[in-house]
């Protein structure tokens, strides 16, 4: 019986350190994998920010033109005015 124990006090502690390490190496691939999905979702976030400010750009010059040919009109309605008055 006291070989019994003495295999136990032998592989109980060694169990218990390869469980532990285990652990540490199953919550490292867990985080591994939770900060490559986070990674994913701001590159996904960013390609949509990247198209919304294209998309805002190319709003922003259709208005810059429309300002110009209005700008055009007032300045033409003004040369009018003036020679009239």
């Amino acid at each position: 019986m006291t070989a019994i124990f003495y295999l136990l006090t032998l592989i109980l502690p060694l169990a218990t350190i390869l469980l532990v390490f285990g652990m540490r190496s199953y919550a490292a691939i867990q985080q591994a994998k939770a900060r490559l999905a986070n990674d994913d979702e701001y590159r996904r976030i960013a390609e949509k920010a990247a198209g919304a400010q294209a998309e805002t750009a190319s709003a922003l010059t259709a208005i810059q033109a429309s300002m110009s040919e209005v700008q055009a009109r007032l300045s033409a309605v003004e040369k009018i005015l003036k020679e009239v008055g």
